[in-house]
């Protein structure tokens, strides 16, 4: 509705007007904190696992792509029980071929501490004068003592203290899918293993690039051995929720320059 006066028009807001607004607003309010929707349709519920599916229909995956060294023809020799490019003379039952299951082994024990203590002192002392200057010193008044004209004293003391401290223990057992096999025969592996304790969903993420001589007898590797990798172990649930700032107070500590 509006009311003109003096040939302006002044909005007047109605009070559904005002309501439809302050939807509007709580809307875009949930939309705009970080999985809040999800979080309101799990309430009274524990979250919901993911469901198992092939890594490559995730729309987030992309193909590896690594240098590799351009192919050799391998030899052929007539009458021979040995295959080129074989590891064993028997089948090898580890994994080679995209959609083969390896397991990978995380066993991380990372341990740092850095101390630093630097102390510094410095003290000055500076003066000058003019006791002569061609006759020109008794121009000047007679409170003025011109052997000390000038006369600058300073000091500075600094002391600082640094130290790091950090322990990590992470040990994860997880098998993984072969992905791709690149030129040179190494497998990308992409690992995903989900479980729940007590309504606290664990979401434990694998993925990276092998050697198939990496890869031991029982069909495992280790993490170390894995190039390019990325090991996330992380969550949802309330004990997690609870553990975490807010979105408005993380864009606080962001924005806020004080």
């Amino acid at each position: 509705m509006l009311k003109h006066s003096r040939g302006v028009a002044a909005p007047r807001i109605s009070p559904s007007a005002g309501a439809a607004m302050l939807c509007l607003g709580v809307c875009g309010w949930l939309l705009a904190g970080c999985g809040t929707l999800t979080k309101l349709s799990e309430v009274g519920r524990d979250p919901q696992m993911t469901p198992t599916e092939d890594p490559t229909k995730d729309p987030k995956w992309r193909p590896v792509s690594m240098p590799v060294p351009a192919p050799q023809p391998a030899p052929t020799e007539a009458n021979a029980l040995w295959r080129s490019g074989s590891r064993a003379f028997f089948k090898d039952q580890r994994a080679a071929q995209v959609g083969d299951i390896v397991t990978v082994l995380v066993n991380m024990n990372d341990s740092a501490n850095l101390k630093n203590n630097t102390t510094s002192t410095r003290a000055s002392t500076d003066t000058a004068g003019m006791a002569n200057f061609f006759g020109l010193e008794n121009i000047v008044p007679p409170t003025v003592t011109p052997a000390t004209l000038l006369a600058a004293k300073s000091g500075n003391s600094n002391i600082g203290t640094g130290q790091i401290q950090r322990n990590e223990a992470v040990t994860l057992r997880l098998a993984g899918i072969v992905t791709q096999v690149l030129g040179n025969g190494n497998l990308v592996v992409a690992a995903r293993q989900e479980f729940m304790v007590n309504g606290e969903l664990r979401d434990l993420q694998v993925t990276g690039v092998i050697r198939p001589q990496d890869i031991a007898s029982d069909n495992t590797v280790p993490h170390d051995r894995m190039a390019e990798a990325r090991i996330s172990y992380g969550g949802r649930g309330q004990l997690t929720d609870l553990q975490r700032a807010r979105w408005g107070q993380q864009m606080m500590d962001i924005l806020m320059p004080f």
